[in-house]
């Protein structure tokens, strides 16, 4: 979440006029995130989420985001439902902008997660990916590995301003990924951004996930690759440690719900170090294509780093969670 498109009260006014909610209370722009604008509102004393697309998102894959948050809440999958407006849509066109405002989800995210967390989301995901099994949407993976090398060009002649190896270093970890990606694991929707920040709880207790805006169909197991990725390293940058225990009680909660196939066990060395090289690619093109004016953080990317030299170092699945 973050805010490109600045919006003042009038123009909150003007885009809730399209809705049945009532009056508008209060509004406040959301500094997290990278990749949308995003408004908390507050009408008629009830809290909503005002999404604002910009940049990645493509219009015609609103639909999927759409139909894949309102079919997991019919579901009573924990996560923000689409409020309709008065054309019955989830999709409200502003000032040649797509927007769309969802329920807000109480609770918050925690910075660091426990193993008992982990395991706890584990769980979730395993659920999502059972329950979105049947779902009739597809979305194809615009950040798959099909698109890694061609994101390293468009930064290779710059990114070494961020960290003089890093051309050299993304390179190797490419080859190396491109050389043994998995074919024919098991696959579906998948939430593939799933950070602390996305993932709420509420007294200990899982709350839900938020930013479903990268959700695709790709292997369940890079899902996993993902979390261990975004949950399972403790530490700074400079000590960064890959936490096993964290990353095996993951996979327990998971396994509660669907087992891991042998090849998704084989393959989650190579899936994990994709999915650390595809969140290093986007935080450098990030970083070296800063938004003027624009509130947001954007995320240092050299703590990807310290990931991927875990990664390849690794022997097998051993390594992460047995």
């Amino acid at each position: 979440m973050a805010v490109y498109t600045k919006f003042v009260k009038r123009n909150i006014q003007e885009i809730l006029s399209n809705y049945s909610l009532g009056e508008l209370n209060s509004y406040e722009g959301i500094q997290e995130g990278i990749e949308n604008t995003n408004y908390f509102l507050l009408v008629n004393n009830k809290k909503y989420i005002l999404t604002v697309y910009e940049k990645r998102v493509k219009p015609l894959d609103l639909p999927f985001f759409s139909k894949l948050m309102t079919g997991l809440n019919e579901e009573n999958f924990k996560c923000p439902a689409p409020v309709m407006n008065n054309q019955k849509k989830a999709i409200t066109d502003y000032k040649n902008k797509k927007m769309m405002i969802v329920t807000f989800l109480d609770g918050k995210a925690k910075k660091i997660l426990t193993p008992q967390n982990c395991k706890l989301v584990g769980t979730e995901v395993a659920k999502m990916h059972k329950i979105t099994k049947d779902f009739n949407i597809e979305r194809q993976n615009d950040l798959s590995i099909k698109s890694w090398r061609k994101l390293f060009n468009s930064v290779k002649d710059e990114c070494s301003k961020i960290h003089t190896d890093l051309p050299k270093l993304i390179e190797l970890n490419l080859q190396d990924v491109e050389k043994n990606w998995p074919k024919n694991l098991p696959s579906g929707i998948i939430h593939a951004d799933l950070f602390n920040d996305n993932i709420f709880f509420q007294n200990e207790k899982f709350n839900g996930f938020i930013d479903f805006y990268f959700s695709c169909n790709d292997y369940y197991a890079f899902e996993i690759a993902i979390c261990f990725n975004a949950l399972c390293f403790d530490g700074l940058q400079s000590n960064l440690s890959f936490n096993v225990t964290k990353a095996k009680n993951f996979v327990d909660g998971y396994s509660l719900i669907r087992k891991l196939t042998e090849g998704e066990k084989i393959n989650i060395k190579t899936l994990s170090q994709g999915a650390a090289l595809r969140f290093l690619l986007t935080r450098v093109f990030d970083a070296l294509n800063k938004v003027e004016g624009a509130i947001v953080k954007v995320k240092d990317p050299i703590e990807y780093l310290k990931r991927l030299e875990f990664h390849k170092n690794s022997k097998n699945f051993e390594d992460y969670f047995f």
